[in-house]
């Protein structure tokens, strides 16, 4: 690793670039540690969690049937809520990593698992397990640094644009599973491209619209329809749910990747990059929250950013268990653990939106050239 991006101190600059790749060494025995242990106890698991949110999401459409009566909508939207968090950030996140495919059931399969979100899993998969976790946090490479539509860092050119990026924060955090399939198109560069018209960008337009359309007849026309004189309120219901678990996902996320004493990189510094260095810009540019197992479920084990992305395809219950030993790694080569509760990283990344939307004192205010202009359209960032 060559470079990361110009800051007062240079958090590897003690590092040896023997240090780095015998770092790469102890990361990749623990990772085998648990590819070796893989068993039934995880087996057990996922299925598990599948079938509490199965039921608790049947079990809250049933209470929904009842949705007229103000006892019945709290109860049937909280547990809808949780029910969809459970299912797109423990299951579906998870299982589209490929995490249980080693199990080879047909029915947990990342091939095979299409999950309660309007981004089709085959777009999602590209542009997060292969773009986001392959360039993690690197400016120009790395579309979820700010999901497209905003400035992260200081060695960014600040526009004037980006004084809206707190309130394109705030409305991508509200429909953010439709910025996440807007993400996934890639839909601001495309449209400033010219590139809509291409065969290949259509076919993918249809397949979202096709999902949309899909999740859109699910989640508010047949349950609200089933539940007859309480359609009207189903339907509000459905729609708090909705707006919960995507508030919770888009501040997960942003807890992983924006908060302060989380570092960002240059293009060049990935030139050439070795298996010790990817492991270690990995390290620094993720970052943890602390909290009780419940809190750790409900985040899909994001709250362990750091182990997930030097691990993507390991079990997610288990970053739990090997987040001491990458922490004591962390101490022995002198680097920073950023973790902290999840209110403290909220209010860190949110600052950092709020900061960076305003021009640098130290500089004057320079506008970007208009193709590399950020689009104030709502778009993903991903786990």
């Amino acid at each position: 690793m060559t470079a990361i991006q110009k800051k007062p101190v240079n958090p590897i600059a003690h590092l040896t670039a023997e240090d780095i790749e015998t770092l790469g060494r102890e990361l990749d025995a623990i990772r085998d540690r648990v590819i070796a242990s893989r068993g039934e106890r995880d087996a057990a698991y996922i299925r598990r969690v599948i079938s509490t949110q199965r039921r608790l999401e049947l079990g809250s459409r049933a209470v929904l049937l009842f949705s007229l009566f103000p006892p019945a909508w709290l109860v049937g939207t909280a547990g809808l809520a949780v029910a969809k968090i459970l299912e797109n950030m423990e299951i579906g996140h998870n299982v589209l990593h490929g995490q249980w495919d080693w199990m080879r059931d047909p029915k947990i399969h990342s091939t095979t698992w299409e999950w309660d979100h309007v981004s089709p899993a085959e777009q999602w998969k590209h542009s997060h397990n292969e773009l986001h976790h392959t360039y993690t946090n690197v400016l120009g490479r790395d579309n979820d640094l700010g999901y497209g539509i905003m400035r992260v860092d200081e060695d960014q050119r600040w526009h004037p644009i980006h004084l809206g990026q707190p309130l394109w924060n705030l409305i991508n955090a509200c429909f953010f599973e439709y910025g996440i399939a807007a993400y996934d198109l890639e839909l601001g560069r495309n449209l400033r491209k010219g590139r809509h018209k291409a065969p290949e960008f259509r076919a993918r337009a249809r397949a979202v619209g096709r999902k949309i359309r899909r999740q859109f007849l699910k989640d508010y026309i047949v349950h609200p329809l089933l539940s007859g004189p309480s359609f009207l309120s189903t339907l509000a219901a459905t729609f708090t749910a909705n707006l919960i678990r995507n508030l919770w996902s888009h501040s997960v996320i942003m807890c992983g990747h924006f908060p302060e004493g989380v570092e960002t990189f240059e293009k060049t510094s990935i030139e050439g990059e070795t298996r010790g260095e990817w492991y270690l810009r990995q390290m620094l540019g993720s970052a943890n929250i602390s909290g009780s197992r419940l809190m750790h479920i409900m985040t899909g084990n994001l709250s362990f950013q750091i182990e997930h992305h030097l691990f993507p395809d390991l079990p997610s219950n288990r970053y739990q268990e090997i987040a001491p030993q990458v922490r004591a790694l962390f101490a022995k080569y002198g680097l920073t653990y950023t973790t902290g509760p999840l209110p403290k990283q909220v209010a860190s990344a949110w600052w950092k939106v709020i900061r960076l939307s305003l021009p640098d004192r130290a500089t004057p205010a320079a506008s970007r050239p208009a193709d590399d202009l950020p689009t104030p359209t709502p778009a993903l960032a991903e786990v």
